[in-house]
């Protein structure tokens, strides 16, 4: 029985071990680590693990960024990463974890989320084109795989510029 949960300090070393071995190499993982020593981006209540009995085997972190329109900004939320151990992929999980994440930014009273994934994954969970509401990368990526989602009616409605990511994602 799969159980979707806040990260605990004990689930650190879990957590680095799920995205490392998700991802195939160490960037995500200590993208995690670093995101969650920035108190202006982290949010607790955001990463959260999937677990099985007592092992992490999943995880989603949601950090704060800005949509920036020439000067004003906006909040918004990046989800990145997001990782399941490849022995539970394709079990659901996370997709548990997409639509926990998503209603708990909602209660926390965020609007929306950007996402940089797999275009044929995210828009199964509600994600549309970012280009669609004319909010853009800071940097080359496939058109397809930047996307954004509302949390509330007109989340998105006169908000678009390109995002701000954390520094932390520059070492990705």
């Amino acid at each position: 029985m799969i159980e979707i949960r806040k990260e605990q300090p004990a689930d650190y070393p879990a957590i680095y071990h799920v995205n490392q071995s998700a991802f195939g190499r160490n960037a995500e993982a200590r993208l995690v680590n670093s995101l969650r020593k920035n108190n202006n981006v982290f949010i607790p209540d955001l990463s959260l693990v999937a677990v099985d009995g007592e092992n992490v085997v999943g995880h989603i972190l949601f950090t704060k960024i800005k949509i920036d329109d020439g000067g004003v900004e906006h909040d918004s939320l990046s989800l990145a990463p997001m990782a399941v151990l490849p022995v539970y992929q394709k079990q659901g999980i996370g997709t548990r974890l997409i639509k926990k994440g998503l209603s708990e930014a909602k209660n926390l009273g965020y609007h929306s989320v950007v996402v940089l994934g797999h275009e044929g994954y995210y828009p199964k969970h509600g994600f549309d084109k970012a280009s669609n509401y004319n909010i853009n990368a800071p940097f080359e990526v496939p058109e397809a795989a930047f996307m954004c989602i509302a949390l509330i009616e007109d989340g998105l409605k006169g908000i678009n510029g390109t995002v701000r990511y954390p520094k932390e994602f520059d070492a990705v």
